[in-house]
């Protein structure tokens, strides 16, 4: 090419001497030069400024996205919790106070005579507090006849108030009646004086360790 062989022959001594085609692609390389220069030295800050916002806007689009999702979950989780609250509250209706307890002990007792039954044990233990309710076992002993055992425990599974029959044992007696050992449970919820009195030990046994 012309251009190549004129580049060849200039003296870089005397460029006021070059050729007009030379001048021009030096003054076009001399600006090239700038450019890169001037994108290294002060673009190059900016591009990585404009990276940085760059991340940063895809940041905030992921929190936008986050609280979104959040927000329609929160409508989804109080609704969840007024049902949990409400059948807490039911269950809660259940347990027997403190002084409905004896009424309790007497219609599991009425149960049983109700079905023509023999107790032949009937003594309520001591409670065992557990959080917020109280445990009252009851070591009963009745005799009759299978199936007024059988309707006994059916009435104690739907009293009002939570009962439950454990470690039963049913065995023959010499009078050709049948004899059912067991456990009944009922719960309470404790008073108010009650929990704060809880409380209150558990930190009176906290400070001293």
């Amino acid at each position: 090419m012309k251009l190549i062989e004129e580049l060849k022959t200039v003296n870089p001594q005397t460029p006021g001497d070059w050729p007009q085609s030379v001048k021009l692609f030096t003054f076009a390389m001399i600006f090239v030069f700038v450019l890169v220069i001037g994108a290294l030295l002060d673009w190059r800050a900016q591009w990585e400024s404009l990276d940085g916002m760059r991340q940063q806007e895809q940041q905030l689009k992921e929190q936008f996205l986050l609280k979104k999702r959040q927000a329609i979950n929160l409508d989804i989780l109080k609704r969840q919790l007024a049902e949990t609250e409400q059948s807490f509250g039911a269950l809660l209706k259940q347990l027997p106070s403190k002084s409905e307890m004896d009424a309790l002990l007497s219609d599991i007792n009425q149960a049983g005579l109700g079905r023509g039954l023999q107790f032949e044990l009937f003594r309520p233990g001591g409670e065992v507090i557990s959080g917020a309710f109280a445990e009252q076992p009851i070591t009963i002993r009745v005799t009759g006849s299978y199936d007024d055992i059988a309707r006994f425990a059916s009435d104690i599974s739907q009293l009002s108030r939570i009962v439950t029959l454990n470690d039963i044992v049913i065995s023959a007696t010499p009078g050709g009646q049948l004899a059912m050992d067991a456990v009944a449970k009922t719960f309470r919820y404790l008073d108010e004086s009650e929990i704060a009195a809880q409380k209150k030990a558990a930190k009176a046994a906290g400070a001293k360790k």
